[in-house]
């Protein structure tokens, strides 16, 4: 979907702010570490949804920003999510392609998504380790490059969803 029709669905919306029942959207999280399919699977979504892609790491590079600046992904992330809500409650879908590592900004989401009558689905995304690493190593996105030792961090930290979290979203897809 492009600019002019995003903004003509949000003018239709004429600014509301709750939910409206005749309205349907759905966010979509997509959750996983860097090289496990996040990017390849949104953009198969938003092709085959419309839904509105909310990815950082393509914000950050048209603007030119060091992709491990925390503090700026950060700050792009709540741009990012701020836009998503009003493009929920216009009906639109949201994709977010964060890497969502834990429980709570997942559950944060799907809570903030609810309140404004959108249907939450997950995309729970997992490779192995080497597998990580390869596909990471080859878009060379990141400088400096990510490490085997970086993504065996980060598999400890990344938060899996229990039985309770998978239990809340109208679908879970697991890949």
């Amino acid at each position: 979907m492009d600019a002019p029709q995003l903004c003509g669905r949000l003018c239709d919306a004429g600014g509301k702010t709750g939910a409206d029942p005749a309205v349907s959207s759905t966010l979509f999280i997509i959750a996983g570490l860097p090289g496990v399919g996040k990017s390849t699977r949104a953009a198969a979504l938003e092709a085959g949804t419309g839904g509105v892609r909310m990815e950082p790491d393509a914000w950050m590079d048209e603007l030119k920003l060091d992709l491990w600046d925390e503090d700026r992904r950060a700050s792009i992330e709540a741009m990012q999510w701020r836009l998503g809500r009003r493009f929920l409650a216009a009906g639109l879908s949201v994709i977010i392609e964060w890497g969502t590592w834990g429980r709570q900004e997942r559950l944060a989401l799907l809570e903030d998504a609810r309140a404004l009558g959108a249907r939450v689905e997950l995309i729970w995304l997992t490779a192995p380790a080497e597998i990580m690493l390869e596909r990471v190593t080859r878009r060379g996105r990141e400088s400096p490059p990510i490490t085997m030792a970086q993504i065996k961090e980060w598999i400890g930290l990344f938060q899996v969803p229990d039985a309770d979290e998978l239990a809340r979203y109208n679908a879970v897809h697991r890949h």
